[in-house]
């Protein structure tokens, strides 16, 4: 008779392989780690501390990312996380500079909460389409962000708050990849198993139909503008942390990547599709093939040109209908 097990998992995988459209990130992911492995191995890409690196600089991107899942989810957009980001990162610094870390956390949340709020308000009361009130953000928050520190970096004067927000280690395990299994895991749980989760999914497949079912969608479009914001000013943080500095600069152009890291992963641009694990593997890979075009040597030109062109494919073929 034949093995169950065997029998079981060969079903798995033939399953796998039938939705290979639904499952290209994580073939993708594979494809791309094994063709650098074999090609950079002499230039150390299969190092422990290489491979903890990229999980280091891709921490922030999938935090953004993660609450970027819930926007599209719900036929929104977010284009100021990186401003907001950055912004955070000011605040923060200067905060620890007069009052310690705990103040720090403190203005860094109200940073993104403000200013999710905010965007949440033009947006649902205002009537203002999402991504016009985040792109006038982005430059809104970039602005104050070089005002309130003369666009100079401002350091971080506690070591305490480095560690815990992205310069510490346990072991050779850097500390943002417990933040990213922590946000990974609520974010899935929320999206997936609670009523806000179902509700966001409805409100991005069908506004008209999810308000004839009783769903406040401006609510819900409110709330995940607010999540946007706050996640983009814990990653603003992580930054601060990680490199013991707040600097307006921080977060520069990380929209583009948060948002195809969660196109990536499987989330619809237009709303009603979303997944956080998807998400998450999306923003790992945008670091791979950072990290691999880097190492081959190429220029700063190659690399924007190569990393475009592998997102562009990888979208393409999800995308795709049968």
């Amino acid at each position: 008779m034949p093995n169950t097990d065997t029998t079981q998992a060969a079903g798995v995988l033939g399953a796998f392989l039938r939705d290979w459209r639904q499952n290209i990130i994580y073939i993708g992911f594979i494809a791309i780690f094994v063709v650098f492995a074999l090609t950079l191995n002499d230039r150390g890409f299969l190092n422990p501390n290489n491979l903890l690196n990229i999980i280091r600089q891709t921490a922030m991107i999938a935090v953004m990312a993660i609450a970027m899942t819930f926007v599209l989810s719900a036929g929104e957009i977010d284009l100021s996380v990186g401003a907001v980001a950055g912004l955070a990162s000011v605040t923060v610094a200067m905060a620890i500079a007069v009052a310690g870390p705990f103040a720090g956390i403190l203005a860094g949340l109200a940073t993104g909460i403000a200013i999710g709020t905010f965007n949440g308000w033009l947006t649902t009361k205002i009537g203002i389409p999402s991504f016009l009130t985040t792109l006038a953000m982005m430059g809104i928050a970039k602005g104050i962000a070089m005002w309130i520190s003369g666009t100079s970096a401002i350091p971080i004067l506690s070591q305490s708050y480095a560690w815990w927000f992205g310069g510490g280690s346990i072991g050779p395990i850097p500390v943002l990849l417990f933040w990213i299994l922590i946000f990974g895991a609520v974010g899935h749980v929320v999206l997936r198993r609670t009523g806000f989760g179902r509700r966001v999914l409805a409100t991005g497949g069908g506004e008209q139909a999810a308000a004839y079912s009783g769903i406040n969608t401006a609510k819900i479009k409110f709330r995940v503008l607010v999540i946007s914001s706050t996640a983009a000013a814990l990653a603003g943080m992580f930054y601060a942390g990680r490199l013991q500095s707040g600097r307006f600069q921080l977060g520069e152009g990380d929209e583009l990547s948060v948002i195809a890291a969660a196109v990536l992963g499987g989330t619809s641009l237009f709303g009603g599709k979303g997944t956080v694990i998807g998400t998450i593997v999306g923003a790992l890979m945008i670091g791979l093939i950072n990290n691999g075009l880097i190492l081959m040597g190429l220029e700063f030109s190659q690399q924007l040109i190569a990393r475009g062109g592998i997102i562009i494919l990888a979208v393409a073929l999800s995308q795709k209908k049968a």
